[in-house]
């Protein structure tokens, strides 16, 4: 793929005549969008909680003249409190934050950022770490930490506002910037878009974001084009059973042997019921019966992740857990009252599709600017992302999503060469890019796809 793309963009790719200049105002902006960073990592918000990140952004972005729509302004104070309260679908889905710049006529680009941080303890060492405790908006209390780089993401969409704002003479458009909340629970573009974020605002023609990823090396750009990222559902399957005295299971009905044998048979729905050439997973992450060994229980949790990026395959799957269960029940002897309850979280994160020719467009540009050896594709991952709602619209916007490495890239290398371990990346405690390559590489890569969408000529 990597060789197709770049080698079929080889005999019209120039390196920009801006090249240089963009560059050294990266380098020289460094400090500012560092300092920045800092500040986000030392002060993380949990999800839809996100009212001092929020409230920064726009600060930022209003000294650089947008136009910003937080849905609180001089009412904060008492919006905080509903949020807080769990009305979280107050102001634009939650703390979200809309930035809007229009520079004469041309198409509209959103690029959106993530804000929220993760429910962990950081024990990175790092001198600026997070030793926030904070309650989550159900009630739950929790240490907080930037696990998946989010913080890095608010700086990168700043410092990328900063180079667009001193390069207007470079293009013409209108540009909105997205501070989205909750996305680690899967919720917030859902949020942002139920609230208006598509007929209040300028349609984008276009939506870029960045995700800083631990697997992958500090300083490089990676991206997938189509199916980039999948479906996340999460089943809960209440098995039913008889109890009885361990000594005497004729006596009951085991419903612990009944979820052994639905686990052994959810195998199956990927193996030997989808087409081999589509993806599915099917995890149980959780099983849990019983309190005694002598004690043969009367019902038994399955706690399950299904993972897909085809609808029609989500919906084979979703429906294949349900049959499977009932149907190890009533295998087993089980009444029909004592059927298994299946239960599919409605809420669910989306699969993520980038489309194939902005992300050609985006990423051609970006390589000729930052050189093909640190651009590449990389295959699709089951990994989960709620960007893919800015896309699930009746308008069907063309999106694109791709990865600035964030590791040491010295250590990765070690580590695929045997010579280490691979080092922490994305929700591990440990995990912290390295702050000088990513931010840069960020920065620079979101403003070569910017000014590459929203063109003069």
């Amino acid at each position: 793929m990597k060789k197709y793309l770049f080698g079929a963009a080889a005999m019209f790719m120039i390196v920009p005549a801006h090249a240089d200049q963009l560059s050294d105002a990266v380098d020289q902006d460094y400090e500012y969008i560092f300092n920045l960073y800092k500040h986000f990592h030392k002060n993380p918000e949990l999800s839809f909680k996100e009212s001092e990140s929020a409230k920064r952004m726009e600060t930022e972005l209003e000294q650089l003249g947008f136009e910003i729509t937080t849905g609180f302004g001089d009412e904060w104070t008492r919006k905080k409190a509903k949020l807080d309260a769990g009305e979280v679908h107050d102001g634009v889905g939650g703390y979200g934050l809309v930035a809007v710049m229009k520079n004469g006529e041309g198409p509209t680009l959103m690029l959106r950022a993530d804000m929220d941080a993760l429910p962990l303890e950081e024990k990175t060492g790092l001198p600026y770490a997070s030793k926030v405790v904070s309650e989550d908006y159900l009630g739950q209390t929790a240490p907080v930490m930037h696990a998946c780089a989010h913080d890095s993401h608010m700086a990168i969409l700043v410092g990328t506002a900063r180079r667009l704002v001193e390069m207007k003479d470079q293009w013409s458009g209108t540009l909105v910037l997205v501070g989205q909340p909750a996305e680690e629970v899967g919720l917030g573009a859902m949020a942002m878009l139920e609230a208006g974020l598509y007929k209040k605002f300028p349609m984008p023609d276009y939506v870029l974001a960045t995700h800083t990823s631990g697997w992958d090396p500090a300083g490089d750009v990676v991206y997938t084009p189509g199916w980039a990222l999948a479906n996340v559902d999460s089943v809960d399957i209440f098995v039913k059973g008889i109890g009885a005295h361990g000594s005497a299971p004729q006596m009951g009905k085991d419903p612990i042997v009944i979820s052994s044998q639905i686990v052994n048979a959810l195998q199956t729905l990927v193996s030997r019921e989808l087409d081999p050439l589509d993806s599915g997973v099917v995890t149980v992450g959780a099983f849990q019966s019983g309190y005694k060994h002598n004690i043969i229980p009367d019902e038994a949790h399955l706690q399950i992740t299904v993972r897909s990026y085809e609808d029609g395959v989500r919906a084979k799957l979703l429906e294949g857990i349900e049959r499977i269960a009932i149907a190890q029940a009533k295998s087993a002897g089980l009444p029909d009252d004592l059927m298994p309850v299946v239960k599919i979280e409605k809420e669910y994160t989306p699969s993520t599709f980038n489309n194939e020719d902005l992300t050609t467009r985006v990423m051609t540009a970006v390589s000729a600017e930052l050189g093909p050896e640190r651009v590449y594709p990389r295959p699709p991952s089951m990994g989960g992302e709620d960007f893919g709602r800015f896309t699930r619209t009746a308008e069907n916007i063309p999106t694109l999503i791709f990865w600035t490495g964030g590791n040491d890239p010295k250590a990765m290398k070690a580590a695929r060469e045997g010579k280490g371990d691979l080092p922490p990346a994305n929700h591990s405690p440990f995990f912290a890019p390295v702050p000088e390559p990513t931010l840069k590489t960020g920065v620079h890569a979101m403003t070569i796809g910017a000014l590459e969408l929203l063109r003069k000529d």
